[in-house]
């Protein structure tokens, strides 16, 4: 689930990835590499305007590390570069990034990017747990996540003998990380609205310190807010006494122990009444759990299954029995298309290939990505029993 600022998608002029495919127009044609003031000047001149070395470095070294290889200092060269030329390695690197269990298919791909090359109204239902911030998911912080150092992940010691997962410090969030994630959910949903039908859900896992924000930039870009989904699980963060003073303060909780998550719930606009929406493309509504039961906005849950890290070693897997519930809501008749443009280890596709629903899977982190075509086929195949637990 990883998440980079665009610096061509927040400008209006300029439409998505536009600096990346001139900074690969120039590279292809220098085999030898260029220098950075080098791919700045002709960027520029290719576009028509002046273009900040900022936005080039961010692709060079942040946003598109899979496209180009530092060779020396301040040069660069497309990665993978060889004798039968750039088309074949796009077209190799196009068909490697696929993969298909079932009814689900998953996408190596930034997420912005892969929306803007979709079809417009041919997403039905979004279900996804983004990063609640940019700063835990770049290339930096997950090298230090997966070596268990850390960074702005806090990896919590083991209790009673078991293993707890790694929880972002949201705390340490600066403003300009805030800012960033403004802009970045804010385009994110530009780019959602084009794909989506009307009256399609899309339903946002957050947190409490910050699905504010997610939730402002959501509906500045023009989604309907429906509320919030409640999934009422016990975790292990807050609930702890001040730090170095615990002895003196030991009756304060510097913050209450969470015992929910708040999923966003939003919606692109309808076309006409909610009947007209559901006749003509099948959403506009939450597919109830029986003829006697709605779908509710409070869902009872438990933290994932030692069982289930096993089959998806992620640090934000959420368990099958709570995804499965979700996923079957978003479509209201039981057809169409569930997206999850953070797909992770693939656990939202999963929960829809277990209940009988087609789905598509965005993840950019290539180490996600080759866990997701493992755990896919290995969530999906859970007992249908777990639907009901808890």
């Amino acid at each position: 689930m990883m998440l980079y600022f665009h610096p061509d998608i927040a400008m209006t002029r300029r439409r998505p990835g536009q600096v990346r495919d001139a900074i690969v127009q120039v590279l292809e044609r220098s085999q030898h590499g260029a220098l950075v003031g080098e791919v700045c000047e002709q960027v520029s001149q290719l576009i028509g305007e002046a273009v900040p070395a900022s936005s080039v470095r961010s692709y060079l070294r942040l946003n598109t590390p899979e496209l180009f290889a530092r060779t020396d200092r301040g040069q660069y060269v497309l990665a993978g570069f060889d004798d039968r030329g750039p088309a074949a390695k796009s077209q190799v690197a196009t068909e490697a990034a696929q993969y298909r269990f079932g009814r689900a298919r998953l996408v190596q791909a930034d997420c912005i990017e892969w929306l803007a090359q979709q079809p417009r109204k041919s997403i039905h239902a979004v279900v996804t747990d983004p990063p609640y911030g940019l700063v835990e998911y770049t290339e930096a912080e997950q090298k230090k996540l997966r070596a268990g150092r850390g960074g702005v992940w806090r990896i919590p010691p083991s209790f009673d003998g078991a293993k707890r997962s790694p929880l972002p410090r949201f705390t340490v969030l600066k403003a300009t990380d805030l800012d960033a994630l403004d802009r970045f959910f804010h385009d994110w949903a530009r780019a959602l609205l084009e794909v989506l039908v009307p009256g399609a859900n899309v339903v946002v896992a957050s947190n409490p310190l910050l699905s504010h924000r997610v939730s402002n930039a959501l509906a500045r870009a023009g989604l309907e807010r429906r509320g919030e989904l409640v999934r009422l699980v016990m975790t292990m963060r807050g609930g702890d006494r001040p730090k170095h003073a615990h002895v003196e303060f030991d009756d304060v909780s510097v913050m209450p122990r969470s015992m929910w998550e708040p999923w966003l719930l939003f919606r692109r606009p309808l076309e006409g009444r909610v009947q007209d929406n559901l006749r003509r493309w099948g959403t506009g509504g939450f597919r109830r759990i029986s003829a006697d039961k709605p779908f509710g906005d409070v869902i009872a849950s438990a933290p994932t299954r030692t069982s289930e890290r096993k089959l998806a070693d992620h640090p934000s897997l959420k368990p099958q029995a709570f995804l499965r519930q979700l996923v079957r809501g978003a479509l209201p008749l039981g057809q169409g298309v569930v997206l999850d443009p953070f797909a992770g280890s693939g656990s939202t596709l999963a929960a829809a290939e277990a209940v009988g629903y087609e789905s598509t899977g965005v993840e950019r982190d290539a180490g996600y990505f080759a866990l997701a075509m493992q755990a896919i086929p290995r969530l999906a195949e859970l007992p249908t029993a777990i639907s009901q637990a808890r």
